[in-house]
């Protein structure tokens, strides 16, 4: 794998089964895939975060990130894709995944000591139609712009 990150939908997507077939080759546990932070800005205070525009709270912070969870990051392993998210987000999880039936959740967990849900979804699919789902879920679920830089961030 020559690169880790893309901005265009489609090399977005090229990039995704890149991954997925590097991490299936190196027989690694996981690989990780996260939001550039340079689409948000921290504001240095409390942990929220700013966009270049659109989605903002009168405080000037993004209304579409939870502070509690951070930048949205996707992992996938062993047939399975694992997210965070808020509740609102899972509601559009939902309804995202409706558009790919061969993916189901599997189980959501609710920790205690953390805000929102972790869900781990059923990936029994060939790697672009992973990549399709994947780039489904930062787009829709996250509410992010068209050409948002992902990463690959550890296979």
């Amino acid at each position: 794998m020559t690169r880790f990150e893309a901005t265009d939908p489609a090399e977005r997507r090229a990039l995704y089964v890149d991954a997925i077939t590097a991490h299936r080759r190196r027989g690694s546990e996981f690989l990780t895939l996260e939001v550039d932070s340079e689409v948000f800005e921290s504001d240095g205070d409390d942990g929220t975060f700013e966009d270049d525009g659109g989605d903002e709270n009168d405080d000037g912070t993004d209304d579409r990130l939870d502070p509690e969870l951070g930048l949205p990051w996707i992992q996938f392993g062993d047939g399975t894709i694992n997210v965070d998210c808020t509740d609102t987000e899972l509601e559009t999880l939902k309804t995202v995944l409706g558009e790919f039936p061969a993916f189901k959740i599997d189980e959501i967990h609710r920790p205690d000591d953390a805000e929102g849900v972790n869900v781990r979804i059923s990936a029994k699919a060939d790697p672009n139609r992973i990549a399709q789902c994947l780039d489904a879920i930062f787009q829709r679920v996250y509410e992010l712009p068209d050409d948002v830089r992902i990463w690959v961030v550890e296979i």
